[in-house]
């Protein structure tokens, strides 16, 4: 399968500040946040470079979203560190960037028999009448796969770009395998 055809589609990374940070200064100082206490407990802090959307809490917990990389959400976080620091806020040390989730999507270019694979795939989920594709929980690497008729599927779980392109490889080659991708 060619691996182009795996898009990254948001990477989710969180880091901790080690202090705790006044919301409502933060968002009288940057005019890209956001802050609605009443809705929300964190502050959006949302950057054009890289297009990404970072939620800051008072506990100095950071969640970042929107990112299309690892890389990326973890230049995102420094960017928004640095920021604050240049703002005066006192932020000892770098923290530290987990990734937690990637979301990708990806395309076989070829028709999957979703009633077949759910019969040969372990830890599957398959009804249609209430939701068209096929969820498989992967154990190794422990991701979860949405597989949809058309040859579509999302990635979702992973760690790291290395861990969605092996599920998506696995999986490619059971189908394969078992004969159930086919061309109309």
């Amino acid at each position: 399968m060619e691996m182009n055809k795996i898009v990254i589609q948001n990477v989710v990374a969180t880091a901790t500040l080690g202090t705790s940070i006044d919301l409502l200064i933060i968002m009288k100082v940057f005019k890209n946040t956001e802050y609605r206490p009443k809705r929300f407990p964190g502050l959006v802090f949302r950057l054009k470079r890289p297009k990404t959307a970072t939620l800051i809490f008072t506990t100095g917990k950071l969640v970042c979203t929107g990112a299309k990389s690892s890389k990326l959400a973890k230049r995102a976080v420094k960017k928004v560190v640095k920021q604050l620091r240049e703002a005066d806020f006192i932020i000892n040390d770098m923290p530290e960037v987990e990734i937690q989730n990637i979301v990708a999507s990806a395309d076989f270019s070829s028709k999957v028999d979703l009633e077949t694979a759910a019969d040969i795939l372990d830890n599957t989920m398959y009804e249609p009448e209430q939701f068209p594709g096929l969820i498989y929980r992967m154990v190794d690497p422990k991701t979860v796969l949405l597989l949809f008729a058309t040859g579509k599927l999302v990635c979702t779980g992973a760690k790291s770009e290395e861990m969605v392109y092996e599920s998506v490889a696995k999986v490619y080659e059971v189908l394969k395998a078992y004969d159930l991708l086919f061309k109309e």
